[in-house]
């Protein structure tokens, strides 16, 4: 059995495929070209599992980024993933995007069980969605947005070293130089890889989404606004 995962919550659009059974990775691909989800997602999903020899209808379960991050991202993922779970009769599991990716830095950090890892996505203008996780995924801050200023996160960044990374952490970086405690890990994106590796163990829990009513985290709410005539 395997997992298909999907990550479109950030510019990267990326699908991978794991083994139920021991969680190895069989085949990742990615897209980096910007608004290019709606358009290339399935694409990607066809030449995946033909490219390792699988099938859809060898699809255990499909795991989706949760959120938060992109609006029009995460909605093209969800509508992707519920629509193929539908179709298949499989369950679906919904992983977060900030646990995803403070889980891709920890399991490569050395003396990662002494740090704290704050995932930062760029919400606009001097905004993040964030959080912080001990190396095996404990929640320190829950998910929340942050206008980033001095002293944000001051309590966090006092007594432990914490690393900062993800699209949103450049913007942080100025107001917090003189932090011994801050580092600061460039070219870190959002991957399918860790929402299936997260994947795989929430089903094996059976940590499952109600296909028909599950919606994106996406933390605030989504303004739209009517085109003049």
């Amino acid at each position: 059995m395997i997992i298909l995962s999907l990550e479109t919550s950030s510019p990267v659009c990326s699908v991978a495929l794991h083994d139920v059974a021991d969680g190895r990775l069989i085949g990742q691909s990615e897209l980096r070209l910007e608004k290019s989800h709606s358009t290339h997602l399935t694409v990607l999903i066809e030449q995946l599992l033909a490219n390792t020899g699988h099938a859809l209808a060898d699809l255990a379960a499909v795991a989706v980024s949760d959120g938060p991050g992109s609006y029009t991202g995460l909605r093209i993922g969800a509508a992707a993933a519920k629509g193929l779970c539908f179709a298949l009769d499989i369950p679906l599991v919904a992983v977060s995007t900030l646990g995803a990716l403070a889980a891709q830095v920890a399991a490569v950090t050395a003396g990662a069980e002494e740090m704290l890892f704050c995932p930062m996505l760029d919400a606009r203008r001097m905004e993040v969605y964030t959080a912080i996780y001990a190396h095996d995924g404990q929640e320190v801050l829950a998910p929340a947005p942050l206008i980033l200023a001095p002293g944000a996160l001051a309590e966090h960044l006092a007594h432990r070293r914490v690393l900062c990374f993800g699209n949103g952490a450049a913007k942080f970086q100025p107001l917090v130089a003189e932090q011994a405690n801050t580092g600061f890990l460039a070219g870190i994106e959002p991957s399918a890889v860790a929402v299936g590796a997260l994947g795989v163990a929430a089903f094996r829990r059976q940590a499952f989404q109600d296909v028909a009513y599950y919606e994106p985290f996406y933390l605030k709410e989504v303004y739209t606004t009517t085109p003049r005539s």
